[in-house]
C-alpha cells in the first residue's frame, strides 16, 4: 500500500485531471484513510469501515478518470461496473456479486505478474539452458564423450547473451491459444455453476501444442514466460490476491443514478429498487463466494458516480445512501478548463495528435489562439446541444483534423500551423448549423 499524503495524491491527480478540487480531495482522504487503518492496532482495525464516496456531476467531467488514476496510485485491484447492467435476483443476467468475483480475478492477474517478476532472474537462467539445448541439439548426451562440447556450450552462451543469435531460427513446441469460451448465461444466484461449467469444459479439451520455427529472440521470451509460470506458487498468488482484494480493492459503480427510483414507481422502478437492495449487503459488508474461496467486502472502497439529471441522491434507498457518507459535486467544464485540458495534462490531447502526425513526418503546431478557438467551439457546442463535457473535445479535434489525417502521407508541406483561422475555416459552418452539429460534433 502506498503511503502518499493527501496533498501528494491531489498533486498526482492534477497531472492528468483538470479542476475538480473537491472530488480530488475527497478521494485523496479516502485513500490515505486506508493507509491510516493499516497502522491502527489490529483489534480496532477491523472496526474501521471505509468512507465510501458518491461523485455527482454531468458526463465527461472526470469522475471515472479520478477513480482510475486513484487505483493506479494505490496499486490496488480496481474495477469499473455500470449499475444499469445488473438485474435483480431471479432474473437472467449479471448478479451484483459478480463485481466482487471480477475484482478477485483482476487481483489474481496483478499478483501473478508481480510474482513472475520476482522469479524472473531464475526463469531467465532456466530459459537460457533450454534455448542452448535447442541451439545445440544432443549436446547433453554427448558432453561426457566429447570434452569440447562443454566449451562449445559456453561459447554459445556468450554469443547468445550478446544477441548474436537473435535473428537465427529455432524449432520448438508452442502451446496453442485456447478456444474462446462461450459466455454461459445462468439464472441469478447460480453464477458459480456457470464458472464451474466453464472450468469443466476447459479441462475436457487437452492443451494443444504446435511445432513452429521462430526467431531466437521470440523463443527466449516465450521460454521465460513458461519457466516463470512453473516457478510461481499459485496457492500463494490466490491467498495474496484475496487479501489484496479484501484490504485494498476499489469498486467504481458508474451510472448509479440509473437505478435510483422516483417516488411511487411502477414496473421497472421496482426492479431498480431491487438492484439497490442487492447492492446494499455488498457495500455494507458481506461474504461473496468465488472460485478462490470466500471474499469479505467489509473493507473494499466503493466509489459511486452518476449525473443525477432526473433523479437525486436522496432517491436512492435510505440504507444505501447511508453507506456513502461522502458526497462530492463535480463542476461542469467551460472554455477555461478546456484550454487547460488541451495543453496541461501529461496526456494532453494536442500532444497526442501532434505525436500521431509526427509519424507521417508532419510537424503540427497548435498556436495559442488556435487552442482557445478549439476550446471556445467545444464550449459553444456543449451549450447549444448536449453537454458531454471534455468528451466534446475529442469530437471537435477529430473533425478539425479529419482532412489532414487523410492526406498526411501525401502532403508536401511538412509544417502545419493550427491557428484560430484554421479552426474557424473547418468548423464554423458546422457549429452555426445546430442540427448539423448535433450529428457531427
Amino acid at each position: 500500500m502506498t503511503n502518499f499524503t493527501p496533498r501528494e495524491i491531489v498533486s498526482e491527480l492534477d497531472r492528468y485531471i483538470v479542476g475538480q478540487k473537491g472530488a480530488k480531495r475527497a478521494v485523496a482522504v479516502a485513500l490515505r484513510n486506508r493507509w491510516r487503518r493499516q497502522q491502527v492496532a489490529p483489534e480496532l482495525r477491523d472496526e474501521i469501515a471505509p468512507k465510501n464516496i458518491i461523485m455527482i456531476g454531468p458526463t465527461g467531467v472526470g469522475k471515472t478518470e479520478i477513480a482510475r488514476r486513484l487505483a493506479k496510485l494505490a496499486q490496488a485491484p480496481f474495477i469499473k461496473v455500470e449499475a444499469s447492467k445488473f438485474t435483480e435476483v431471479g432474473y437472467v443476467g449479471r448478479d451484483v456479486e459478480s463485481m466482487v468475483r471480477d475484482l478477485v480475478e483482476l487481483a489474481i492477474i496483478m499478483v501473478k505478474e508481480e510474482e513472475a517478476q520476482a522469479v524472473r532472474i531464475k526463469a531467465e537462467s532456466q530459459a537460457e539452458e533450454r534455448l542452448l539445448d535447442l541451439l545445440l541439439p544432443g549436446e547433453r548426451q554427448e558432453a561426457s564423450e566429447e570434452q569440447g562440447e562443454g566449451n562449445t556450450r559456453e561459447k554459445l552462451r556468450k554469443l547468445l547473451r550478446k544477441g548474436a543469435f537473435n535473428e537465427r531460427f529455432v524449432e520448438m513446441e508452442i502451446q496453442e491459444a485456447k478456444m474462446p469460451m462461450m459466455e454461459i448465461l445462468t439464472p441469478q444466484g447460480s453464477e458459480e455453476m456457470g464458472i464451474n461449467m466453464k472450468e469443466m469444459f476447459g479441462n475436457l479439451f487437452p492443451k494443444k501444442t504446435k511445432r513452429r520455427r521462430i526467431k531466437v529472440e521470440e523463443a527466449r521470451e516465450l521460454l521465460i514466460s513458461e519457466e516463470a509460470e512453473k516457478l510461481v506458487d499459485m496457492d500463494k498468488v490466490h491467498t495474496l490476491a484475496k487479501e489484496r482484494t479484501e484490504q485494498n480493492g476499489i469498486i467504481f459503480i458508474d451510472e448509479i443514478d440509473k437505478i435510483a427510483s422516483r417516488e411511487g414507481g411502477q414496473g421497472p422502478e421496482v426492479s431498480r429498487e431491487g438492484v439497490q437492495r442487492d447492492i446494499l449487503p455488498i457495500v455494507e459488508g458481506s461474504t461473496v463466494n468465488t472460485k478462490y474461496g470466500p471474499v469479505k467486502t467489509d473493507h473494499i472502497l466503493f466509489i459511486a458516480a452518476g449525473a443525477f439529471h432526473v433523479s437525486k441522491p436522496s432517491d436512492l434507498i435510505p440504507e444505501l445512501q447511508g453507506r456513502f457518507p461522502i458526497r462530492v459535486e463535480l463542476e461542469s467544464l467551460g472554455e477555461g478548463e478546456f484550454v487547460q485540458i488541451l495543453t496541461e495534462p501529461k496526456n494532453a490531447l494536442i500532444r497526442q495528435y501532434a505525436a500521431l502526425m509526427a509519424t507521417e513526418g508532419l510537424d503540427l503546431n497548435f498556436t495559442e489562439d488556435g487552442v482557445h478557438e478549439i476550446a471556445r467551439t467545444a464550449a459553444q457546442v456543449n451549450d447549444s446541444t448536449e453537454n458531454i463535457g471534455a468528451r466534446r473535445l475529442h469530437t471537435i479535434m477529430e473533425k478539425l483534423l479529419e482532412a489532414l489525417s487523410f492526406d498526411a502521407p501525401e502532403l508536401q508541406e511538412k509544417e502545419i500551423s493550427i491557428n484560430a483561422d484554421y479552426v474557424r475555416d473547418r468548423l464554423a459552418e458546422i457549429v452555426s448549423d445546430e442540427d448539423l452539429s448535433r450529428y457531427i460534433l
